[in-house]
């Protein structure tokens, strides 16, 4: 390469990587470029890596497994394994003595002695029995394999006479025992994984170097043009860096909302925008509300243990007497309407238990006691609900439901249909949808929207109806045609976002929320 174009490379080094490059021709290590150049770690590897992004040098790594001494491996390699030490007492105190006397001679520790015993007894080096009637405690004989064991260092001693840390893959087969058998004890040895960097110049690397160029590649150079220099006007004799614009960097992602939540806030938006008014209200929620005030049979399926879940403390909840009783007399007679109830005794204690709120049609039940509703009104909520359920692609025990309600004198079932129909093609873009006949105890027509996704086929929507007068009449006092929906919003944000496994709407994956697609 020539010298203008070695030039032309040099006059667009950083900082970095000028201090780092001549040092590529007499170190590689990581933690040596960092000591020579002083820079700190972090900076070398920018620079190695700025000059691996020019070609100019180039990185490997190498991973090792090490192994280094815990802290009882420390002070056994100063006083000596517990088994020696053991070993030794008992020499000394003539080759058969009382367990206790030989531990206390040795200065083993009691947490030692066990594992002390099994050591040596699995070397074959003592005999242990149990004292005359006089003396319970128990005997220790030396025996002829740890006579021979106190004439020479065991593999474990020469093992920890090493100097460490160790490398796993160096070492020969009577070490690599010791250090098995060492490794079942406590903090005498550890092993663990460490990876070194090392750098290296490319032939380009090579060629700059060899240019003769050390007093170019160490002078200074601005990286940016700032107002002190701009004050002073020493910028015209400034040397700055030359960028090169068509370099690889790091791509850089701005902050953003969660897809999802943003998702939910475009939906709120819309329904404002159309005239709706949001309703909120508790997570925990009394059966009363969630149920019962829904014209919902005590004796119902979806209300035992299987349908919702059920608050410990505290179990109860109040709620208010006066539209109990109504909703009580509706249950049991129908009391108020043309309708006959469900003919069972309501039991009054039962509706105050406190439930994790299972559908959003609660709060529309709220509403509808409320003396803030407004006639004609529509409402909606954005409400989280939760029911045990099986975890797979389009099932999650807690979900998020639109819910909404329109009250108006008039209002029949055509209405409901044109509803729902602009539901799934505002929210969901979906071009196929099925309207279909539905069951739900508080409503009466009912109907499920399903709308097709492109992969996963037809997917129930939500649910809808009408209110019977078992459930107006009680809580407002007067019969008037309420429409009502329930929409699962995390299907509707499946289809938008262009998702197919439900629970990516709660990912916390950095990719998936930088990626994901964004609602318009």
């Amino acid at each position: 390469m020539d010298t203008t174009a070695i030039k032309k490379i040099i006059s667009g080094l950083h900082t970095y990587e000028r201090k780092v490059l001549p040092l590529l021709e007499r170190y590689s290590s990581l933690s040596d470029l960092a000591t020579q150049s002083g820079l700190q770690e972090v900076e070398v590897m920018r620079a190695l890596q700025w000059l691996g992004n020019k070609g100019i040098a180039a990185l490997r790594e190498e991973t090792k497994q090490l192994i280094s001494l815990g802290r009882n491996g420390e002070r056994y390699k100063k006083e000596k394994l517990p088994e020696i030490r053991f070993l030794g007492a008992l020499d000394a105190l003539g080759r058969e003595a009382a367990l206790p006397e030989v531990v206390k001679k040795a200065g083993i520790e009691e947490e030692e002695v066990q594992i002390c015993l099994g050591v040596l007894r699995q070397k074959a080096a003592i005999h242990i029995r149990q004292g005359s009637k006089d003396k319970k405690e128990l005997s220790v004989t030396l025996t002829p394999q740890g006579e021979k064991l106190l004439e020479k260092e065991t593999l474990e001693e020469q093992f920890l006479a090493m100097d460490f840390p160790l490398e796993l893959s160096g070492l020969k087969a009577e070490e690599l025992f010791a250090f098995e058998q060492l490794k079942k004890r406590r903090t005498i040895v550890s092993l663990e994984t460490k990876k070194w960097k090392f750098a290296s110049p490319t032939p380009l690397g090579k060629d700059i170097l060899s240019a003769g160029m050390s007093k170019e590649i160490g002078e200074q150079s601005a990286d940016r043009l700032t107002p002190a220099l701009l004050a002073s006007g020493t910028w015209e004799k400034t040397q700055f860096r030359r960028y090169n614009v068509a370099i690889n960097v790091p791509k850089i992602s701005g902050a953003r909302k969660h897809p999802y939540a943003r998702f939910l806030d475009m939906i709120r938006e819309k329904f404002i925008s159309l005239g709706f008014t949001e309703m909120i209200g508790p997570l925990v929620e009394t059966e009363f509300w969630d149920m019962d005030a829904l014209f919902m049979p005590q004796f119902h399926s979806a209300r035992d243990i299987h349908g919702a879940y059920f608050i410990k403390e505290p179990a109860y909840g109040e709620i208010p007497p006066d539209i109990a009783e109504r909703v009580k007399g509706a249950h049991e007679r129908g009391k108020g309407t043309l309708s006959k109830g469900w003919n069972y005794a309501f039991d009054l204690q039962r509706t105050k238990r406190n439930i994790l709120r299972t559908q959003g049609t609660a709060l529309s039940a709220r509403m509808l006691a409320s003396p803030a509703l407004k006639i004609p009104g529509k409402y909606f909520s954005i409400a989280r609900c939760f029911r045990p359920d099986v975890i797979d692609a389009t099932h999650l025990p807690d979900f998020n439901q639109v819910e909404g309600i329109i009250i108006d004198e008039g209002l029949n079932f055509q209405h409901l249909k044109g509803i729902l129909r602009m539901f799934a093609e505002e929210f969901a873009q979906a071009e196929k949808i099925k309207i279909k006949p539905g069951y739900f105890p508080f409503t009466e027509p009912s109907a499920e929207v399903m709308a097709k996704h492109p992969e996963l086929g037809w997917i129930e929507l939500g649910g809808s109806g009408i209110f019977r007068p078992e459930v107006v009449k009680p809580l407002l006092g007067k019969e008037i045609p309420v429409l009502a929906w329930g929409i699962g919003i995390d299907r509707i944000a499946m289809f938008n976002l262009g998702i197919k496994d439900i629970r990516q709407l709660f990912s916390p994956d950095i990719r998936f929320l930088r990626e994901a697609k964004a609602w318009s």
